[in-house]
């Protein structure tokens, strides 16, 4: 990925751009608003991190003009205004994505992949089945098979399989779950993502020789052959 980073921090700003680069990605670096957006207009990338509180334009209103201009490269914002109405207003704005601050990093380059990889659908009719080696689900009947034996699975369970199935491959981040499964923008300090991936593991591996829901130490959830990993 070609990742422009604009961070008015310059020591997170470097540490940032130093830690996608080691996994493989191009970054640049704008330290304010203004440069961010000049940055943004000369140069196609495949996605931008921006941080909210930025000196000569802030975050939210780069986001604003990228848009009104047509620019619809996914956007995360960072922040360290955590509230509900300060992720709602991020998003308002035109952002794809909002990260509070402190963050990981295996969670923020979690999320850009994301970022990525939606962009980079094929437009058209939306897809009725997803498949993840022999596990399917018909998004038409709300039904999953695993080489060919039915599956049956409690709605919520059903929920995440089909959040992991559309990003298959790619690490889920515990808060990602939390938002767009439990529809939570804060971590409940419970057990609940816990119990419903070892129910759902349950019955999506457990009497099939190869498993596919792994969990990835310190980053969170996996759902591909284990040989990937």
């Amino acid at each position: 990925m070609n990742i422009l980073l604009v961070e008015d921090d310059l020591a997170v700003g470097e540490f940032i751009a130093a830690e996608v680069r080691a996994a493989g990605h191009s970054c640049v670096h704008k330290a304010d608003g203004e440069d961010g957006l000049a940055a943004a207009r000369n140069e196609a990338y495949d996605v931008m991190v921006i941080d909210r509180m930025l000196p000569r334009l802030d975050g939210l209103s780069l986001v604003q003009q990228l848009r009104e201009s047509g620019d619809r490269t996914p956007v995360l914002v960072l922040s360290a205004l955590g509230a509900v109405d300060d992720r709602v207003q991020g998003l308002h704005s035109g952002a794809d994505d909002y990260l509070v601050k402190p963050f990981s990093m295996a969670e923020l380059l979690a999320r850009l992949e994301v970022l990525q990889r939606r962009a980079a659908a094929p437009a058209g009719d939306p897809a009725t089945t997803l498949q993840v080696e022999d596990l399917q689900m018909d998004l038409l009947q709300q039904q999953v098979s695993r080489g060919g034996t039915a599956i049956s699975l409690q709605p919520r369970e059903y929920k995440l399989l089909e959040f992991l199935m559309r990003h298959a491959g790619q690490v889920v981040t515990r808060s990602m779950l939390l938002e767009h499964v439990w529809g939570y923008h804060f971590d409940p300090q419970t057990n609940v993502i816990d119990v419903h991936v070892s129910r759902l593991r349950q019955k999506i591996d457990r009497d099939f020789d190869a498993p596919l829901l792994c969990t990835v130490r310190g980053a969170g959830y996996r759902l591909g052959p284990v040989a990937d990993a």
